[in-house]
C-alpha cells in the first residue's frame, strides 16, 4: 500500500527537510518553506492504486550518463548548434540552440513569451517536427495567434496536454527535434502527489524533461511563470537544473529586452532587443539608438552612461526627479538600477554636496525599462541626482563613466574604449572618466580626435567639469 510522506521544500533554493523550519539552512531566507506530500510504495503505482504509464517523471534523473571517466577521456561526444531562424536569439544563445539543451524563459504576463516561441517554432532550422505543448491555451487559441502572426507551418504539432506521462509518450512516438512547454507550472506527473505548479511537481517534471532532452538529443524550451518580485516561480533549483535561463525585460512601450542570465553553452549577461509589432516580435539591431533615442537635450536630471551587457557596451540614459516629500519618510522610487546600491549612492551624494535629500522624494529611472548592475554607471547616477536637485542641466553630449566609492573617490571602469566607441554613434563629443583609466586609453589610438576625454579623480572634480 502506498504511503504518504510530507516533505518541506525551500521555495528559493530547493532545500529539502522532513519538518518545517523558519530559516532555510541553504540560502538563509526566512519563511520560504512549503509542504509537499509525496507518495512512496510500489513503483509504477500512484495514490489511489491507479496504474501509471511507463513514462514516469520519477524514473528520470537530470543526466543520462552514469559512467565515471577521466577528464582526458570526457567530451568525446559533440553537440551541434541549430539555428533558431531568429538572428538576435542565435547571438544571445552563443551561435544557435545547442542540441539536447533545455532552456527556461521567464517574464511578466503579456510580455511576449508565447509569441516569441511560436515564431521560433515556425522558423526553427532543425530537422523533424516541432512539438508545442500548451497547458494554458487551447489549439484554437494558438491557431488564432498563428494567424495574426502570419504563421503557416504544418511542421508544428500542438499538444494541449498537461499530463507528463502522456506528453512523454507523445514525444517518444513523434521524436520531435524541438519541444516547447508553455508553461512548466501547468504540467504534472501522476506518480507525484501535489497540485500542478507545486514544488515537488515542478521539480520532478522538469527533471524528467531534462533527462529526455539529454537522452534523445531533443531541444526543450520551457516557459516559467514569475513571482511579484520578478523571479521565476518555483524552487530556485529549477534554474540550476536547466542549461540556459532567459528573462524578458522592459514591458514599456513596444520594446522588449531578452537577457541571458545563465548559459552553459555561451556567455552570460548577453542581451537581445526586440520590438513588439502587429506581426510579432521583430529583432532590433540599433539597440543603442533604441534606449537613448529622443533623449532630452539640456534637461536637468538627465545623464548618459554606458553599461556592459556581456561583451556588448550599451549606452543608457538615467533620469532623476526630486520633489518635496508629503510624507514623514521620503519616498525612493527606483526603476532600473539596483535599489540597495542606489540608496548608498544617494547617501554619498547627500554627504558630499550637502543635498537636502532627507526632505525630498527621489524618482530614478533608466529609460527603456532596462535593469543595470554595472558600477560604471555610478557617477552618471549621482550626476543625474545633483542636476535634478540644482535644476541645472549637465554638460551637453557627454558620456559619464566611473565607479564611486563611499568617500567620493572614483574607481576605474573596464572596457572604457568599447563604451566610448559605442556611444560615439549618438553624437557624443565629451567623455568624463576616472583618472585611473588613462593607462587603458593611452594604449588605444582609435579615439584620437573623435571626442574630448576628461579625466577626474573625485566627485567634486567631476561636478565641476559636468556643470561647466
Amino acid at each position: 500500500m502506498a504511503k504518504k510522506n510530507t516533505t518541506f521544500f525551500c521555495k528559493e533554493c530547493g532545500y529539502e527537510t522532513s519538518g518545517w523550519m523558519g530559516k532555510c539552512p541553504g540560502c538563509g531566507q526566512w519563511n520560504t518553506f512549503v509542504d509537499s506530500v509525496s507518495v512512496t510504495g510500489k513503483k509504477g503505482s500512484a495514490a489511489g492504486g491507479a496504474s501509471v504509464p511507463s513514462f514516469s517523471a520519477a524514473d528520470y534523473s537530470w543526466t543520462a550518463s552514469e559512467s565515471t571517466v577521466r577528464l582526458s577521456e570526457a567530451g568525446a561526444e559533440k553537440h551541434r548548434r541549430i539555428s533558431s531562424g531568429i538572428e538576435n536569439l542565435d547571438g544571445l544563445l552563443g551561435g544557435g540552440i545547442t542540441e539536447g539543451s533545455v532552456t527556461l524563459v521567464g517574464g511578466e504576463p503579456g510580455i511576449g513569451k508565447s509569441t516569441l516561441l511560436l515564431q521560433l517554432a515556425a522558423s526553427y532550422k532543425g530537422e523533424g517536427t516541432v512539438l508545442y505543448v500548451s497547458g494554458e491555451e487551447s489549439p484554437a487559441q494558438i491557431g488564432m495567434r498563428a494567424e495574426r502572426l502570419g504563421i503557416k507551418n504544418d511542421n508544428i504539432i500542438i499538444c494541449a496536454q498537461t499530463d507528463f506521462e502522456k506528453i512523454a509518450q507523445t514525444m517518444s512516438e513523434l521524436k520531435p527535434s524541438l519541444c516547447i512547454a508553455d508553461s512548466i507550472q501547468t504540467l504534472y506527473s501522476n506518480n507525484i502527489a501535489g497540485t500542478p505548479g507545486s514544488v515537488s511537481q515542478t521539480k520532478e517534471v522538469t527533471a524528467g524533461l531534462i533527462r529526455m532532452a539529454k537522452t534523445n538529443g531533443v531541444v526543450i524550451i520551457l516557459v516559467g511563470h514569475i513571482t511579484k518580485e520578478g523571479s521565476i516561480a518555483g524552487p530556485k533549483t529549477l534554474e540550476h537544473m536547466v542549461d540556459t535561463v532567459l528573462y524578458f525585460e522592459g514591458n514599456e512601450g513596444g520594446y522588449r529586452i531578452l537577457r541571458s542570465v545563465k548559459n552553459r553553452f555561451g556567455k552570460t549577461g548577453e542581451i537581445a532587443f526586440f520590438e513588439m509589432t502587429g506581426h510579432g516580435l521583430v529583432p532590433v539591431d540599433s539597440n543603442t539608438a533604441l534606449l537613448c533615442a529622443g533623449r532630452p537635450l539640456s534637461a536637468p536630471g538627465s545623464a548618459l552612461s554606458s553599461a556592459m551587457e556581456g561583451t556588448r557596451a550599451v549606452a543608457v540614459e538615467i533620469q532623476s526627479l526630486l520633489s518635496d516629500t508629503c510624507y514623514g519618510t521620503p519616498q525612493r522610487m527606483i526603476n532600473g538600477p539596483d535599489r540597495n546600491r542606489t540608496s548608498m549612492l544617494l547617501a554619498v551624494a547627500q554627504n558630499t554636496f550637502s543635498l537636502p535629500l532627507g526632505a525630498k522624494d527621489c524618482f530614478i529611472n533608466v529609460i527603456g525599462g532596462m535593469r543595470i548592475t554595472d558600477p560604471a554607471c555610478d557617477l552618471a547616477l549621482i550626476a543625474s541626482v545633483v542636476s535634478a536637485a540644482r535644476n541645472i542641466p549637465l554638460r551637453r553630449d557627454t558620456l559619464i563613466l566611473g565607479e564611486v566609492g563611499l568617500t567620493g573617490e572614483l574607481r576605474p571602469v573596464a572596457g572604457a574604449v568599447s563604451r566610448i566607441s559605442d556611444a560615439l554613434r549618438l553624437g557624443i563629443r565629451t567623455a568624463v572618466l576616472p583618472g585611473s583609466c588613462k593607462k587603458e586609453l593611452g594604449k588605444d589610438s582609435s579615439l584620437d580626435g573623435r571626442c574630448e576625454i576628461i579625466f577626474v579623480d573625485d566627485l567634486m572634480q567631476a561636478m565641476d567639469v559636468l556643470f561647466t
